[in-house]
This record gives structure tokens, sequence and C-alpha cells, in this order.
């Protein structure tokens, strides 16, 4: 191992933390200007990093281009694991699982687009519209009958999300037929068949990826939130289990050939650009800071403080376990989505309930309830961990890199016994610090 590589590797994960404090210091600025050109300025750094050239040398090169990709979507997911378990109290081993959800669903509807079959983006795109219709009708009805069973409400949400997809599947394979001229030839494109319109389909599939990970979170938390912390946690664990065996049985027992099952899935279009992934990464961070500061993000956090006491205080606990849950889900699901299009190849290998246990290890490294120990976290874990240590570690011989497995639980053994609260505990920077406002009006109701 060249000296040199590991002083440049130590350099760039001290200049991407810095890039991550000057990101969030731009951002809350209360100047508009100011937070708009940090932004643009943030996303262009990037994107000369990975482009540009100074002779033979760039200054990220292709294996930093695949680290930074992965940090972005280890990011999304690891700040919906820390809504769940972090700002909620929800200790959750499936976030894994509905990070996988997202990567093959968004990745089928771009695949089946691709060979000039509209049906994956129809029916996903319908069947999510109408089984969010459906949710929130029967939760209206639900409402109208106080004290109904919750198995009893969960059958009734199964059974209508249930009915969503078979309308959805008949209205897709219906509508299809008069798509597929729009396609052309592969001699002669047609209108659906051109970049511009893929990078909406990119776009939508992603959002739906998303979407349909929240509703199938929603079905899969409301019996099983009612469980005990400890429960809870041994019933997620079984749901990323049976997820991961889903996906190796696709093309068996599930009707996606297309995913070849456990041989993996290929052909899905690389259409994960920094813009994708830096854009997305942006609108979670602020939805996250956003959602924790307001009301419903104190009464989140109430949950995680103490049940009784909220409970006392009017707060609707079930109702925010779910809501947690199902938005932290959500950003989940959407990291796979762009995840999905980076790698353009999906293995049932890669979400194995084992290394589902990342996103924890990160939440617990950066702090529980810390977004900005989160994000540092998830940038330090793939650039140093998934980055330097795999190479340092590949030096000593084919084997030695399946010892960071063994220097993992190590560290976090460390971590736990000299620092309980994180490397950053509550620290949060710039923009992801309590907004002014809402602390002078602390002040001036004291």
């Amino acid at each position: 191992m060249e000296l040199g590589f590991l002083i440049l590797s130590i350099v760039k994960i001290v200049a991407i933390l810095a890039y991550l404090y000057g990101l969030f210091w731009a951002m809350g600025h209360q100047n508009k200007i100011v937070k708009v050109a940090g932004i643009v300025i943030a996303f262009a750094l990037i994107q000369l990093a990975l482009t540009v050239k100074f002779g033979e040398t760039q200054i990220l090169n292709d294996f930093d281009r695949g680290l930074v990709f992965q940090a972005c979507t280890m990011t999304m997911v690891a700040l919906g694991l820390n809504l769940i378990y972090g700002f909620n109290g929800q200790f959750s081993l499936a976030q894994w699982g509905f990070y996988g959800i997202g990567a093959y669903t968004a990745a089928d509807i771009t695949y089946r687009w691709n060979v000039r079959d509209a049906r994956g983006l129809l029916v996903a795109g319908i069947g999510v519209i109408l089984g969010g219709l459906m949710i929130l009708a029967v939760s209206r009805l639900v409402r109208r009958y106080k004290g109904m069973p919750v198995l009893s409400q969960f059958t009734l949400y199964l059974i209508s999300c249930v009915l969503a997809g078979a309308i959805a599947v008949y209205i897709g394979n219906a509508i299809n037929p008069a798509l597929v001229p729009l396609f052309g030839t592969p001699d002669a494109p047609g209108i659906l068949a051109s970049p511009a319109v893929l990078q909406v389909v990119f776009l939508l599939a992603v959002l739906i990826a998303g979407a349909f990970a929240a509703e199938v979170s929603f079905l899969f938390g409301l019996p099983v939130l009612t469980l005990g912390s400890d429960y809870f946690g041994i019933a997620t664990l079984g749901f990323a289990i049976v997820v991961q065996t889903l996906m190796v049985n696709t093309d068996t027992i599930l009707p996606f050939p297309e995913m070849k099952g456990g041989r993996g899935m290929i052909g899905i279009p690389k259409l994960t650009t920094w813009f994708w992934a830096f854009l997305f990464l942006i609108i979670i961070i602020v939805v996250m800071r956003n959602l924790i500061y307001s009301s419903t993000g104190r009464a989140i956090m109430s949950v995680r403080e103490d049940e009784t006491a909220a409970k006392a205080m009017g707060i609707d606990v079930a109702f925010y376990k779910l809501f947690a849950f199902v938005v932290g889900s959500l950003f989940a699901g959407i990291g796979g989505g762009v995840y999905a299009h980076y790698i353009g190849f999906l293995s049932p290998g890669t979400f194995d309930f084992l290394v589902g246990f990342n996103p924890l290890i990160i939440v617990v490294f950066g702090g529980l309830g810390s977004m900005t120990g989160t994000i540092a976290a998830s940038f330090g874990w793939i650039f140093f961990l998934e980055g330097l240590l795999r190479v340092l570690l590949s030096q000593l011989g084919t084997e030695a890199p399946t010892w960071r497995y063994v220097l993992y639980p190590i560290a976090l053994l460390l971590l736990m016994l000299l620092r309980p609260q994180g490397l950053l505990g509550n620290v949060e920077w710039g923009f992801l610090k309590r907004p002014v406002a809402a602390l002078q009006a602390k002040a001036a109701g004291r």
C-alpha cells in the first residue's frame, strides 16, 4: 500500500466532512441568495471533482464516484432509520428490506420501459395512487367506528390495497397496447423512447418506489407496532428476511421473470447522475429537518421519551409510531430507487439481513436523534470502512476484506463504552440546528 494513497484517502474524508459542514452552513444562512448559491456551489464542486481531470489525475476517480453515490443512498436510508429509532424510539431492522423494495420497484419500471413495455409504470403508478386513496378511505371509516380491533383494521386495509392492485393491473394491461406504437422501433425510436422521456420515467419510478415502500410499511406496521419494542425488533428482522427470500424467488413465486431471482437483475438503465443523487438527498434532508422541528416532530419525540406521558397529553401514540415508520420507509425506498439506477444490477445478496445492520450501526455511530451525526457518519462510514479500510485489508490477501465485519462490532463496542451518545451526540450543523425563531419563542414563553 502506497503511503500517498493512504494520505490522499484521509484528505478526501476530511474534505467530504468539511464539504458537508459548508453545505449546511450555507443552507442555514438567513440570506436566501446565500442559501441558493451555497447549494449550487456544493453541487458544482462534486460535479467538477467527478468530471474534470488535471492531466492524468482526477480528484474523485471511478472508485470514489461509487463511494459518493453509495454514501448518498446510505444517508437516505440511515436518516429514515434515525427517524424511526433515534427520534421515535422504535427499534427496527426492516429498513434494509424497504431499501430493497424501493430498488426492485424502480428498477422494474425503467427496465420494462426500456424494452417498450409501459405496464411497469402504469401498474405501479396507478396501484400506488389507488392504494393511497383506499388507505385514506378506510382510515375515515375506521375513525367513525372507534374501538375497532387492530387486526380488523389491518384486514380492511389489506383487502382494499389488494383490490387497488388488481384494478391497477387491469387498467395497465388495457392502456399499454395503445402506448406501444409510441415507442417506435430500434431504427426509428418514437417519442416515448426519447432520452428526455426516460429521465421523466426515472423520476417517477423513484417516487413511486418510495411511495410503494411507504404503503407496504403502513400495512406491515399497523399490526406489528402494537408489540413492545423488543418484539417489534424481532418482527422487523423477520420482515427483512421474508423480503430477501422473495427477491431470491422473484422469477418463481412472484411473476417477475425479468428480475431473474437469485441470479440477479441485469439490464437496469444507469440513469442516476450526481444531479439526481444530490437532488433527492437535499430534498430528504430538508423534509427530515422541517419535520423534526414541527409540532409533528415534537409529538414523535415525545413518544420516544415517555409513551405514558405522551398519552396523558393527548398525543395519539399509535398514530405517531406508524407515521414515523412510514416516512422512514419512504426515505429508504427512494434511496433504493436511486441506488438501483446507479449500480445497474441488483442481487438479492445485496439486501441480506446481515448487511441490513449497516444503517443501524451508522445511526448509533453518529448519535441517536442527530441528523448531522447520521449524515456525517454515513459518508465517513462509506469512505473509510467500505473504501479505505477495504483497500487496506485487500493488500493482506483475498479473504482479508471480510475481516472488516469483525472490526465493525469491535468499533461499535468501544464507542458504546467510551461515547454512548455517538460521535456527534446532539450536535447539529448549520441548517440542521433548531430554528432561531423556535428558540426565541421558547425563551419568550419562559
